[in-house]
């Protein structure tokens, strides 16, 4: 029986706190020279992300490098605005771990601040028992280190755990280690996997609206 449930946060329980698309809409919204706020974008997200980089570090050298014509508190309230959550992919979560049966656990990349305003926005307290991410790991997905200390830390059994992710590259390096996968690309397609590994309350009728903690 699976015994643990891990969910990847953007793209699968809610939307991407801040991808290329987010970025675009940034760039566009406040007149950012595109191709030198995603280079440094790119320079500065792995520091970020691992834990190592505060949000306000990370502003002042991805976008307040120069004089803006926005103060920097209109810029977080724009970044933090981009996360939207996925109320069936929550409640599908919700209805799992309401049976008591398996124990939940969310497994994703993510700087600390962002991370902590989409665990209150999303409601995923009440659901999940732990919040293995990136800025607490060290690492970030796919890096192997990533996978290696999360997975310890949960003290999973590869055996008797599954993984759902968005992006495939973040199912190779946790699937080479026994762990099973589901590839998240719909609700349907999520339940319908976790069904077929036998996890409960992974139903067609579990509820589709999500509550806050």
């Amino acid at each position: 029986m699976i015994e643990l449930v891990l969910f990847d946060v953007g793209g699968v329980l809610g939307t991407n706190g801040w991808d290329t698309a987010e970025r675009e809409a940034a760039a566009a919204r406040f007149g950012l020279e595109y191709e030198s706020f995603e280079r440094r974008h790119d320079e500065a997200v792995q520091t970020w992300e691992s834990g190592h980089m505060t949000m306000d570090d990370y502003l002042d050298f991805v976008v307040f490098n120069a004089p803006r014509a926005f103060t920097r508190e209109e810029f977080r309230a724009f970044m933090f605005a981009q996360s939207r959550p996925a109320p069936e992919m929550i409640a599908l979560a919700r209805s799992i771990a309401a049976t008591g049966r398996h124990r939940l656990m969310v497994m994703n990349n993510e700087s600390a601040e962002l991370n902590a305003a989409r665990i209150e926005q999303f409601g995923l307290r009440s659901i999940f028992s732990a919040f293995l991410s990136s800025c607490y790991i060290g690492f970030r997905k796919p890096h192997e280190g990533f996978y290696d200390r999360a997975l310890a830390i949960a003290n999973a059994n590869p055996a008797t755990t599954v993984f759902i992710d968005d992006r495939e590259v973040n199912l190779e390096p946790v699937r080479a280690r026994g762990v099973h996968t589901v590839h998240a690309s719909g609700v349907d397609v999520v339940r319908d996997a976790l069904a077929a590994l036998g996890v409960t309350g992974a139903t067609a009728d579990a509820t589709s609206s999500s509550h806050s903690d």
